[in-house]
């Protein structure tokens, strides 16, 4: 079903359209981005269920200004008797301004924005089993998977958690008036097992813009997840050295995420704290190697019809043939560097500055096959259980920690495990060693990437299965 505008946000278009002629008669330019996110998680274990709130749920608002030779912000989440919340918020604005001048705070020069007069109404599918929810015999089936879980051999706990979320914004300024509706679903199982004194966990998971079917989606792969866990135990450590590896999308995601992520974000640019903005139009990588970027033509948690800066979804290419041609860029960034901004403009909350941010980052796919891959290799591993990663954008290194390395020798799988795995390196080099990709890409959006410690987004990554040399150990 095509998901209704938000009726709160509807009944405040009007005034919200008001609140910005009254500002406009002080500012060159003003716009407002009106939030609201509900939705509902729900958790299963052997210790405890529950169901609870979306914990990023918000409502509310936020005014950008130009003025005075730069821009300035002011969130709020009521809005009542307009004239005097433009008296406040100009008055506010100002005693920032007088701040920012006595502290001899320098802001950066930035042009005035220039938008294109439009005027759209977006609405996103979803299923209709999201909105016809027996609370009750959800939990039941979730218990029911819980307990599948634990009755099998060794494993103590198995946790799944499945969540709802409704997302409607509108976008508004003297040129813009933009409403979007759109919505997702995320399930995760996370299985714990123990034996001999050791424990051990895996976990699958599922997103995107789908419905309640989700949930047996994950709970189909739960002897993946079993054989995943219990090949852990007596696992060996790696020996570090540079190694052929197969990275399926998962692993692939990961790697994508952080050799271009945060580094190709245009506002480390503006800040000189990224390396990459040195090496555009350069050939950085092998030619089979393409990447994205985009909220447009993947639908998994971080697609959306416009950013929170009122900029239509697109898909940025970030690698062609293994040329960097692209990066992604927020609105008053791509003011700054005399680019176009490619719809990254994200937020936290309502409360919390745009950022440049990535949304679905992955790998182009190729020609390929996994049993390919495997056969042209004499020996490597198998690289997936993807954990966490970290990138260094003034250097181009990463590191990615993954849960397990399956051992190919002579083009066969040899069922010999190793683990954990730590994959560091230099990113052209990784990218230029990628010799096959896979035929299907595929996505999981079930995390959240922050700028630096903070600034909290869900994000999705993926990619088909790639083959590369890479650092282990």
């Amino acid at each position: 079903m095509k998901l209704p505008q938000s009726a709160y946000l509807s009944g405040c278009h009007d005034r919200l359209r008001q609140l910005i002629s009254l500002l406009g008669k002080e500012y060159e330019y003003v716009s407002v981005l009106a939030t609201d996110v509900g939705g509902t998680l729900y958790v299963a274990s052997q210790r405890s269920q529950a169901i609870r709130p979306y914990p990023f749920a918000e409502r509310g608002f936020v005014v950008r200004v130009y003025g005075e030779g730069g821009y300035q912000e002011y969130s709020f989440n009521r809005l009542d008797d307009v004239e005097e919340l433009a008296n406040r918020i100009s008055r506010e604005l100002h005693l920032q301004q007088h701040l920012l001048q006595e502290l001899d705070i320098s802001q950066y020069e930035t042009p005035l924005i220039h938008e294109e007069k439009i005027a759209r109404q977006f609405s996103g599918e979803m299923d209709e089993s999201v909105f016809a929810i027996d609370q009750a015999q959800l939990m039941k089936k979730l218990k029911g998977i819980s307990d599948e879980g634990v009755s099998r051999e060794n494993v103590v706990e198995c946790s799944i958690n499945f969540s709802n979320v409704v997302i409607s914004k509108m976008f508004l300024s003297a040129d813009k008036d933009l409403t979007q509706s759109y919505g997702y679903t995320t399930c995760s199982m996370m299985m714990l097992a123990a034996r001999d004194g050791e424990s051990q966990v895996s976990a699958v998971s599922s997103s995107g813009w789908k419905g309640t079917e989700i949930i047996d989606e994950v709970a189909g792969r739960m002897d993946e997840c079993y054989r995943d866990v219990m090949c852990l135990f007596g696992a060996e450590n790696i020996k570090p050295g540079e190694y052929t590896v197969i990275c399926p999308p998962e692993s692939a995601g990961i790697i994508a995420h952080e050799a271009f992520g945060h580094g190709l974000e245009m506002d480390m640019f503006v800040k000189e704290r990224a390396v990459a903005k040195y090496h555009m139009q350069e050939k950085i990588a092998s030619d089979v190697t393409d990447m994205y970027d985009g909220s447009a033509n993947i639908r998994d948690t971080a697609s959306y019809f416009f950013d929170d800066e009122g900029t239509l979804a697109d898909e940025t290419t970030i690698l062609k043939d293994g040329w960097l041609v692209n990066g992604m860029c927020d609105v008053l960034s791509a003011l700054r560097l005399g680019v176009k901004p490619s719809a990254n403009g994200r937020r936290e909350t309502y409360k919390r500055k745009a950022y440049t941010r990535m949304t679905n980052t992955y790998f182009g796919k190729g020609e390929s096959t996994l049993e390919e891959m495997i056969a042209s290799t004499d020996y490597g591993f198998v690289i997936d259980g993807a954990q966490s990663g970290m990138e260094d954008p003034k250097n181009w290194g990463i590191q990615c920690v993954l849960s397990r390395a399956r051992e190919i020798k002579n083009g066969r799988l040899t069922g010999k495990v190793f683990s954990p795995v730590i994959l560091t390196g230099y990113v052209p080099d990784l990218l230029a060693n990628i010799s096959m990709v896979g035929r299907d890409v595929e996505t999981n959006g079930c995390g959240y990437c922050g700028k630096g410690y903070k600034e909290w987004v869900v994000v999705s990554d993926g990619g088909p299965y790639i083959k590369t040399k890479v650092r282990l150990g």
